[in-house]
C-alpha cells in the first residue's frame, strides 16, 4: 500500500513536538517501507498550503531518506527505477521554487544523489540547469546556482583523478560559457537596479552564488573558458571588491550585509588564484593587493566585517607566500605599516570580544582556540604575520619586537595593551603549524619563549588580586601553546598554579586551565613516553576529578550540562593517565559518570562531550581487574541498559562497546543473566539496520558467543547468528565484521552444531570470491581457512574443510582455491598472529591431513614451501599490556550519527588463537617430528615430493 501524504504530514508535524517525536519517528520508519514514500515527501515540500515548518521537516526527512535508501555500496539503486527517475525529473524545479531554508535541505539531497549518479547516470543535469538560466529573474537563477553549487562544491577537497577531470570537463563543456554570460547579465542588472533595494539584494545574492560557483569550477584547474576571459573576469571581480551602495548596508553591527559577503567570496577566490594560478593571474594581482590593503586599513572593528577582514588577510597571506609578490614586504617601513595598520587592529581586543568573553564564554573559547573551525580576525592576522616571518624572519622580528616592547610598557597600566603584546609575540615566536598534540613544536631562534613567560606572563598565572580574567587566560594559553618548549622541571613549577586556576570562579579561566591540564597530560616525548604521568598527579587526582565533575554538574539541564566538552575531556585524560590508580576511589568516579549519563541521555546535544564521557567510562571499565568486572557490571548495567530500552540512538554504539569490553575482560564462565536478556534482541534484523551500530553490535555478539555457546545451541540461535553473518557479508563496509562474527562462531560452537551450516557458509564465501573481491576480503578468507585448518583437535582441521568444499563441488574446486588464493595470499599476511596461525595450519596439514598425504601429493610440497617462506622471518607475537598512550578520536573529522566512533579506551586486544605456541620454529620442529613418529616415518618419506632446496630447509624441522 502506498504512503498517504496527509498521514506523513501529521507525523512530520509530530516529530517537532518533544512529547511526541519518538513515537512519530518510529511511525515514520514504518511509512518509509511503503512504495513512493520519497515522492510523497516531495509533494509535501511542494504543497504551499502546508505550514512552512512541515514543509521544512519534509525536506529534511527526504534528505535523510535519500542518504540511507537511494543506493547501496555498489551504486545499485535501492528504490524502483521509476521512482529514481521521477525524483531526478522533479527535484531541480522544486528546489528552485522553494524558500531558501528548504532549498538548503533539498540542495544537500541533490548533492547526495549527485555523489552516486553524476555525471554518468545523470548526464542531462547540467543542460537542465543551463536551460533554466534567465537574464533578469534572480529568484530562478539563485535556485539554479544553489543546485549547481551543491554539486560542484564536492570537487573542492578531492584529489586529482581521471574520473574527476572527466566529470569537470563534462560540466565545463556545457556550463562554463553560459555561466560567464550570467555573470555579465547579473552585473548589468546590478547597475540597472542601483536604487531598487529588493531587486538589488536579489541580484547580489546571485553574484555571491556566482563567485562561489566560480571557485568550485576553478578549484582543481583553471577552466580554459575562464583563462580566455581572465582580464574581463578580473575587472569584474575588482569592481565588486570596491563596490559600495548604502542602500544595502545593515544597521546591525553584528550582521554582515550581502555586499560584505560578496567581497569575502571574492577574496576567497583571489586567494585560490594566487595560490594555484599565479603564473597566469599574477599580472592582475597588483590592483587587488592595493584594494585589499585599503579595505583592511579602512574597515571598522564591528563584528559584521569579521569574515571579510579574515578573507582579505588570507588573500594577503597568499600574496606574501609567492616569490613574485612577497619582495614588496621586504622593507622596514612597509612592514611597519603592515603591523600598525593591518595586524595590530585585528589582534587587539575589541569590546565585542570582551562581551563574548563575559556573555557567551564557551563560544569565546571555541573561537579562540588554535585549530578552531571558526575563523577570526586575530587568527587571520596572526597567520599573515607568521607567513611574513617565514620569509623575512630577522626583519619581521625586529619590526614587530618594537611594537611588542611598546605594548608591554603600556600594559603595565592597561591590561588590554599587554594582551596585544602577548598576541604579537605568539605570532612571531611560533614557526610552522600549531599542532593539536604538541602545540608549537618549533620556535624562532631569535626569541626565548621561556624567558618571555617568566618576565611578562608568569605573574598573571600565579597572581589573584588585580589580575583581569582575560590576562589569566592569556597566561594559561601561553603555557598551552608552548607546552612542548618547557622542560619537565619547568612544568613541575608551573603545574600547581595551573591546577589552582581550575578553582577560579570565571568560566573561561577554569575551562582554559582544564584544556591546558588535559593537553599536558597528553604530551609525550620523542620516545612516546608521557612527560607527566600517573606519579605526577596521583597525590591530588581524586580531588582534581571531584572538582572537575562538580564543574560539569553545576548545570542541571541536559543541554547545559554537556555544553563544556573541555571539562569532560580533562576528566577522561586524568582517568586514562591514572589507570589502575583510580581503584581506590572508583565508586566516586562511577557515581558522577552514572549521574551525568542519566541526565544527558534525555537530550544528547553535544557529540564531543558525550564522546569524551563514554571514553571516561571506558577508562574505568578497562582499568579494573578482570575479577572485579562483576561489580562494574552491577553498577553500569541499569543506566546503560536504559539507554538501549529508551532507544537513545546517539549513545547506543558506545554502550555496546562498553558491554563488550566488560565481557572481554573476563571471557570465561557463564554469561550473566542480564546479558542473556540481550541475546534475543541482538538476533533481530532491525537491530542491525543502523550502520553506525554494526561494528559495536558485532563486537558485543562476539563477546557473548563464547560465554553463551550452550545457550545459543540449546535455543537454536546458531542459524539467526549466521543470518546476521550473511547480511554483513553482503556489504563491502561490513564484510570485515562478517568475518569477525564467523570466526567467533567457528571457535565457540561445537562442530556437531556447526557442520550442518558449513556448506552454506562456504557457498557464500566462494560466491564473493568469484566477483572481484577486495584484497582485504581475500586476506580474511585465508585467515578463516587457517583458523579452521589449524584446529583438528576441535573436530575441524584441513580434512574437515576439504570435505565441506567437496559438498559444494566435488573435484577441483579446493585445488583452484588453494593454489590461486590460499597459498599466494598467505604470503601477504602481515600481522604476526595471522602469520603464526598460517604456519600452524600448514604444519598440521603436512603432519596430519589424509587429503594432503594421499589426494594432493603435489599440494603437500606446495604447502611445505609456503610454510618455509613464512618461517624465513618467523612471526613473533607480542601482546603487550602496560601503560600505552590512549588517544581520543579526532572528533572534528567524525560525521556523528552517520558513522561509527570507536572508544579508544575500550580497544579490543589483538586475538591470539594459539597462545600456547610462543616460539614458532621449535614448535614446528616438535610437531612434525611427533607427527612423523605417529605416522611411522611417513612425513620423512613425503620429503621426496620436495625440491632439493626445500628438502634441505625442511630437514632442520624433521630430522
Amino acid at each position: 500500500m502506498a504512503s498517504d501524504m496527509g498521514q506523513i504530514a501529521q507525523l512530520l508535524d509530530a516529530t517537532l513536538d518533544p512529547t511526541k517525536h519518538k513515537k512519530a519517528e518510529n511511525l515514520l520508519k514504518l511509512e518509509e517501507k511503503k512504495p513512493q514514500f520519497s515522492l510523497q515527501l516531495l509533494k509535501i515540500v511542494a504543497t504551499e498550503s502546508f505550514e512552512p515548518k512541515i514543509r521544512l521537516a519534509g525536506a529534511l526527512c527526504f534528505k535523510n531518506f535519500i542518504r540511507h535508501n537511494y543506493v547501496d555500496e555498489d551504486r545499485n539503486y535501492k528504490l524502483p527505477i521509476n521512482e529514481v527517475n521521477t525524483i531526478k525529473q522533479e527535484l531541480i524545479g522544486l528546489m528552485i521554487a522553494c524558500p531558501s531554508t528548504i532549498q538548503t535541505q533539498l540542495g544537500e539531497a541533490i548533492s547526495i544523489i549527485a555523489d552516486s549518479d553524476f555525471w554518468d547516470r545523470w548526464d542531462t543535469l547540467v543542460q537542465d540547469l543551463v536551460s533554466r538560466f534567465t537574464p533578469d529573474n534572480y529568484k530562478v537563477n539563485n535556485g539554479v546556482l544553489e543546485v549547481a553549487h551543491s554539486i560542484f562544491v564536492r570537487w573542492r577537497p578531492l584529489y586529482r583523478s581521471d574520473a574527476l577531470y572527466a566529470e569537470i570537463n563534462h560540466v565545463l563543456g556545457t556550463f562554463a560559457l553560459p555561466f560567464i554570460g550570467l555573470l555579465n547579465a547579473t552585473d548589468q542588472q546590478i547597475d540597472a537596479n542601483q536604487n531598487n533595494k529588493d531587486a538589488l539584494k536579489g541580484y547580489f545574492d546571485t553574484m555571491s552564488l556566482l563567485i562561489k560557483v566560480f571557485y568550485d569550477l576553478s578549484c582543481q584547474d583553471m577552466p580554459p573558458q575562464f583563462e580566455s576571459n581572465l582580464e574581463h573576469i578580473s575587472t569584474l571581480l575588482h569592481k565588486y571588491l570596491v563596490y559600495e551602495n548604502p542602500i544595502l548596508a545593515t544597521d546591525d553591527d553584528s550582521e554582515a550585509g550581502i555586499i560584505e559577503n560578496v567581497k569575502a567570496d571574492i577574496c576567497e577566490a583571489l586567494e585560490l588564484y594566487v595560490n594555484k594560478y599565479d603564473d597566469d593571474f599574477g599580472r592582475y594581482t597588483q590592483v587587488f593587493i592595493s584594494t585589499a590593503w585599503n579595505l583592511l586599513s579602512s574597515t571598522g572593528p564591528e563584528t559584521k566585517y569579521d569574515n571579510l577582514v579574515s578573507k582579505a588577510l588570507h588573500f594577503l597571506k597568499a600574496i606574501a607566500g609567492t616569490t613574485q609578490h612577497s619582495a614588496a614586504f621586504n622593507d622596514e617601513n612597509v612592514l611597519g605599516q603592515v603591523v600598525e595598520k593591518v595586524v595590530l587592529p585585528n589582534v587587539a581586543l575589541r569590546e565585542s570580544d570582551i562581551e563574548l568573553f563575559e556573555d557567551e564564554p564557551i563560544e569565546f573559547i571555541r573561537r579562540d582556540l588554535e585549530g578552531s573551525d571558526t575563523d577570526s580576525r586575530r587568527r587571520a592576522a596572526t597567520d599573515f604575520l607568521r607567513q611574513l616571518q617565514g620569509k623575512f624572519e630577522q626583519l619581521v622580528t625586529s619590526v614587530t619586537g618594537r611594537y611588542i616592547n611598546h605594548y608591554l610598557e603600556q600594559g603595565k597600566s592597561n591590561w588590554k595593551d599587554k594582551d596585544t603584546a602577548i598576541s604579537l609575540f605568539l605570532s612571531i615566536a611560533a614557526k610552522g603549524a600549531v599542532t593539536a598534540s604538541h602545540g608549537v613544536k618549533t620556535v624562532s631562534e631569535l626569541l626565548n619563549v621561556v624567558d618571555f613567560f617568566q618576565q611578562h606572563v608568569a605573574n598573571d598565572l600565579v597572581g589573584d588580586a588585580g589580575v583581569e580574567p582575560i590576562a589569566k587566560v592569556d597566561a594559561i594559553k601561553y603555557l598551552y601553546m608552548f607546552r612542548s618548549q618547557l622542560t619537565k622541571e619547568q612544568w613541575q613549577a608551573a603545574f600547581q598554579p595551573l591546577i589552582q586556576n581550575l578553582g577560579s570562579s570565571n568560566y573561561v579561566v577554569y575551562t582554559y586551565a582544564a584544556i591546558a591540564v588535559e593537553r599536558l597530560l597528553y604530551l609525550t616525548d620523542d620516545s612516546g613516553a608521557r612527560i607527566f604521568g600517573r606519579a605526577d598527579i596521583e597525590p591530588f587526582a581524586k580531588d582534581l576529578l571531584d572538582h572537575l565533575f562538580k564543574l560539569v554538574e553545576k548545570e542541571s539541564s541536559p543541554a547545559k550540562m554537556q555544553e563544556n566538552e573541555f571539562l569532560m575531556r580533562c576528566i577522561m585524560r586524568v582517568l586514562i593517565v591514572m589507570n589502575t590508580g583510580i581503584l581506590g576511589f572508583d565508586d566516586m568516579v562511577l557515581d558522577h559518570l552514572v549521574s551525568i549519563t542519566n541526565v544527558i541521555k534525555a537530550n544528547p546535544s553535544n557529540p564531543r562531550f558525550y564522546y569524551y564521557h563514554f571514553e571516561a567510562l571506558g577508562a574505568v571499565v578497562s582499568c579494573g581487574s578482570p575479577n572485579g568486572t562483576s561489580k562494574l557490571e552491577d553498577r553500569l548495567w541499569e543506566p546503560l541498559n536504559l539507554i538501549i530500552t529508551e532507544e537513545v540512538n546517539e549513545f547506543m554504539p558506545y554502550v555496546f562497546q562498553l558491554f563488550a569490553k566488560l565481557l572481554e575482560r573476563n571471557p570465561s564462565g557463564a554469561l550473566p543473566n542480564h546479558y542473556q536478556a540481550l541475546v534475543p534482541p541482538l538476533m533481530l534484523p532491525t537491530t542491525w539496520e543502523t550502520r553506525g551500530n554494526v561494528p559495536a553490535l558485532t563486537r558485543l555478539l562476539i563477546a557473548i558467543i563464547p560465554r553463551a555457546a550452550q545457550y545459543i545451541v540449546a535455543e537454536n540461535q546458531v542459524q539467526p547468528i549466521l543470518g546476521i553473518f550473511q547480511g554483513l557479508l553482503r556489504g563491502k563496509k561490513t564484510e570485515q565484521n562478517a568475518f569477525d562474527l564467523l570466526e567467533s562462531v567457528a571457535l565457540s560452537i561445537p562442530r556437531a552444531s556447526l557442520e550442518q551450516y558449513f556448506k552454506n557458509i562456504l557457498e557464500l564465501l566462494f560466491t564473493k570470491l568469484q566477483s572481484s573481491p577486495s584484497d582485504s576480503f581475500k586476506l580474511r578468507f585465508v585467515r578463516f581457512y587457517h583458523l579452521i585448518s589449524a584446529k583438528p583437535e576441535a573436530g575441524l582441521g584441513t580434512d574437515f574443510f576439504i570435505s565441506q568444499v567437496d559438498l559444494v563441488q566435488r573435484g577441483t574446486l579446493f585445488t583452484q582455491i588453494y593454489l590461486n588464493i590460499i597459498l599466494p595470499t598467505s604470503r601477504q599476511l602481515v600481522r604476526p598472529v595471522d602469520r603464526k596461525a598460517a604456519v600452524i595450519s600448514f604444519a598440521k596439514s603436512m603432519g596430519d591431513s589424509n587429503a594432503f598425504a594421499q589426494r594432493y601429493i603435489k599440494g603437500w610440497g606446495f604447502t611445505c614451501d609456503a610454510m618455509l617462506d613464512l618461517l624465513i622471518n618467523p612471526p613473533k607475537v607480542t601482546l603487550g599490556a602496560g601503560d600505552e598512550a590512549v588517544n581520543e578520536a579526532d572528533v572534528d573529522d567524525i560525521g556523528f550519527g552517520l558513522g561509527f566512533t570507536p572508544l579508544n579506551t575500550c580497544k579490543k586486544a589483538a586475538r591470539d588463537d594459539f597462545p600456547e605456541v610462543q616460539d614458532i620454529q621449535p614448535w614446528v620442529r616438535q610437531y612434525l617430528m611427533d607427527a612423523n613418529t605417529r605416522h611411522n616415518g611417513a612425513i620423512a618419506g613425503y620429503m621426496d615430493r620436495l625440491t632439493d632446496n626445500s628438502k634441505q630447509a625442511l630437514a632442520v624441522y624433521v630430522s
